[in-house]
C-alpha cells in the first residue's frame, strides 16, 4: 500500500524515458538515458523527488494518527483550498 502511495506521489515527475511498476512493497523504476551525465542527473531528482513523497506520505499518515484520513488522493479542488494566516480576516 505505501509503495503505491510513493510510486503515485513520484509519477507526476517521471519523464518519458522513465518507468515505474510497484510489487508488494518495492517501487522498481527504470531510467533509460543516452548518457551516463543524464542517468545521473535523472537518478539525483528522482532520489530527491522520493525523498518528498516519503517525507509528505509521513505527515499525512501522522494527521490521519491525530484523527484526520488516511491513504486519500488529492482532489482536483485541494489545491484552490482557502488559507488564511489571519484569524481576524477569516469568514
Amino acid at each position: 500500500m505505501r509503495a503505491e502511495r510513493v510510486a503515485r506521489a513520484v509519477g507526476p515527475d517521471n519523464t518519458a524515458s522513465m518507468t515505474t511498476q510497484v510489487e508488494a512493497a518495492t517501487v522498481t523504476t527504470e531510467i533509460d538515458r543516452d548518457t551516463t551525465g543524464g542517468l545521473q542527473s535523472t537518478v539525483d531528482d528522482y532520489v530527491v523527488n522520493l525523498g518528498v513523497a516519503e517525507a509528505a506520505l509521513d505527515a499525512v499518515d501522522t494527521a490521519a494518527d491525530a484523527g484526520g484520513q488516511s491513504d486519500t488522493a488529492p482532489t482536483e479542488d485541494s489545491t484552490a483550498a482557502e488559507t488564511t494566516t489571519d484569524e481576524t480576516t477569516q469568514l
